[in-house]
């Protein structure tokens, strides 16, 4: 059976033949000016319009959740799957569409489109699928589960998560996510469970008070580099309670006073995870995309790969700002993060993660 299918991926026309499944996809080329998306990396971090779309991902327009979910039934019938036509098509709709072609195949089929693409897949390219599938708020409150689930807590998953997202998703993920705030006090102490929980409640004040700013700076040296000891208390306080905004000019305020980064103080006067957590807090304060260039750097540059964040963040992101984290990627790093994606992973999970990067730089 040479059945060809066609479709049309983000503007390219693409053939694929089942006996194709082994070639090398095309780079989709999207439009980009790396001196614009520059801004978002340098010190001086001027925000894109909020209504702009920077994701690579986009809803896909000749769209049909009817057609879609057959094409899904046939790439899954008889003997094999057809893995190329699963990736490529799930890689090219948006999160809401594949909500759309779930409801489409269930009234199609009588089953679950999620548990019949676990039946057919497996490894790596089975977890980025079910990704995929889950509706972005529910995949960041299983990621918060999981990170909590069982034996230790993985760290690095509640630090990304919490000091990234916006407040009103870390609301939205709380109305899901059930009993968070209680598995987190749980599961964490101190100072780090503190900041963590002043983030969950995603109650930042909202634009800039400019009678703060410099009282905040003068607080926060005060609190660290201008003292013997450290005053934990308000780092948190004005860390996880000023908008972004408030805190890239308090910043640049306490620059000028230490004549030293916020960071480096950070480093001096914290450890462990809660010092990975203030970092992460001051990163996102400066650049979310340049944040999480710096992440998927070091989910790949490592001996070996760190999978799980790597396709976290690729899916996450896809929809959001991932132009920006690419160009983000080649200036801080000099290589294109879709040359490095492609020389750290391998078969169809390496391909659809090549999909949700959207292009080469």
């Amino acid at each position: 059976n040479n059945l060809v299918n066609k479709f049309q991926f983000r503007g390219i026309a693409w053939r694929h033949t089942a006996a194709q499944h082994s070639t090398s996809i095309p780079l989709l080329m999207l439009s980009a000016t790396s001196s614009v998306f520059g801004s978002q990396c340098s010190s001086v971090v001027i925000s894109f319009p909020q209504d702009s779309h920077r994701g690579s991902v986009k809803d896909f327009v000749n769209f049909n959740a009817k057609q879609d979910a057959e094409l899904l039934h046939k790439a899954m019938k008889g003997i094999g799957t057809d893995e190329g036509t699963i990736l490529m098509l799930l890689t090219s709709r948006s999160n809401n569409q594949r909500q759309e072609i779930k409801a489409a195949y269930k009234k199609a089929h009588g089953k679950d489109l999620v548990s019949a693409l676990k039946s057919e897949l497996g490894g790596l390219f089975e977890t980025l699928v079910v990704a995929l599938m889950t509706p972005p708020i529910s995949y960041d409150a299983s990621q918060l589960h999981k990170a909590l689930k069982g034996a230790g807590t993985d760290d690095d998953v509640l630090i990304e998560i919490l000091a990234s997202r916006t407040c009103a998703q870390i609301k939205d993920v709380v109305k899901c996510g059930g009993k968070l705030e209680k598995d987190i006090t749980g599961d964490t102490s101190g100072h780090f469970q503190k900041l963590l929980v002043i983030l969950l409640q995603g109650s930042r004040d909202e634009g800039v008070d400019e009678d703060r700013i410099e009282n905040d700076a003068k607080e926060l040296f005060a609190a660290g580099e201008g003292k013997v000891g450290t005053d934990v208390e308000k780092f948190i306080n004005i860390l996880g309670n000023r908008s972004h905004e408030h805190l890239r000019l308090v910043f640049d305020a306490y620059k000028k006073l230490a004549g030293s980064d916020i960071e480096d103080s950070i480093e001096g006067e914290t450890t462990g995870n809660l010092e990975n957590l203030m970092l992460a807090v001051v990163k996102c304060a400066k650049s979310v995309p340049a944040y999480f260039a710096e992440s998927l750097n070091g989910s790949m540059r490592r001996a070996g790969t760190d999978d799980q964040t790597l396709m976290r963040i690729m899916v996450s992101r896809s929809e959001t700002d991932m132009l920006d984290i690419r160009a983000c990627f080649k200036k801080m790093y000099g290589a294109s993060l879709y040359n490095t994606i492609q020389d750290d992973t391998a078969g169809d999970y390496g391909k659809a993660l090549l999909y949700l990067c959207g292009g080469n730089d």
